[in-house]
Parts: C-alpha cells; structure tokens; sequence
C-alpha cells in the first residue's frame, strides 16, 4: 500500500510549499520532458514532477521504479553545488532511490536521447526490484 510516508520520506510542510511554487514555475527543459513523462505517456509508469521527498523535492520521479530524474543548469557546474548534489544523492540512494542527471541541453538538443536513458533506468530497477522480492 502506497503511503504518504514511503512517498516521501516524511517530507515536511516547507518542502511541500517549496515544490508548489516549483511547479509554478518550471523552467524550460522542465516542461519539455513534463510533456513527455506525463499521464503515463513513459512506459505505463507514473512520473511525478517537482516531488518532495526527505528534505529534497526531486525534478521528476517515478516511485514505482524508486527512480528520481534530474536536470542541471548552469548552477550545478558550481563546486558548492556538486558537492551539494553528491550528497543529496547518497541520501536518496539510503532509501533505494536511484537519481539519474541530465543537462537542460540534453533534454533541448536530444529529448529521444533523454527518454531512452530514462526508459532503461526505470525499467532496468524495476526488474531489480521484482527479483529481489
């Protein structure tokens, strides 16, 4: 039974309110690959976007295959936020939740690219995940 609690990690009311107003305004590789990941459009697999999990609100997941997606700006090249992001992902991956990275150019310049990464990843935990049960 899917609960709020193994859906998000106990996240907490600001991390809710902070992935409102993320999803307010998403930039524009965000609403490039929202468009394909929506209503199941992915494979049959539920993705959400701008998730609060723990104490972070992932871009895209999708919990059936614990998988979270990320896109990277220009920000993200910077050492304080690689470091950032490092960690972040160790945390989640503490959880059995696998985070795969992509650049905003990426999902411009090669969204078939993008989406068959994300098709293997998804479908490759979710083997993972039935063999081990």
């Amino acid at each position: 039974m899917k609960t709020k609690e193994n859906m998000h990690l106990n996240a907490n009311p600001s991390t809710f309110r902070n992935a409102d107003k993320l999803r307010k305004r998403l930039t524009t590789s965000e609403k490039i690959l929202w468009e394909e990941l929506r209503k199941r459009k992915l494979n049959g697999l539920k993705f959400r976007r701008q998730h609060p999990i723990s104490r972070y609100v992932l871009d895209f997941y999708c919990h059936e295959a614990k998988l979270g997606v990320e896109l990277d700006g220009k920000y993200h090249e910077k050492k304080s936020q690689k470091l950032y992001d490092k960690d972040r992902t160790e945390n989640l991956e503490k959880h059995n939740i696998q985070i795969i990275r992509f650049t905003n150019e990426e999902v411009i310049n090669s969204l078939s690219t993008v989406l068959n990464k994300i098709q293997e990843a998804s479908e490759l935990r979710i083997s993972l995940m039935r063999n081990k049960a």
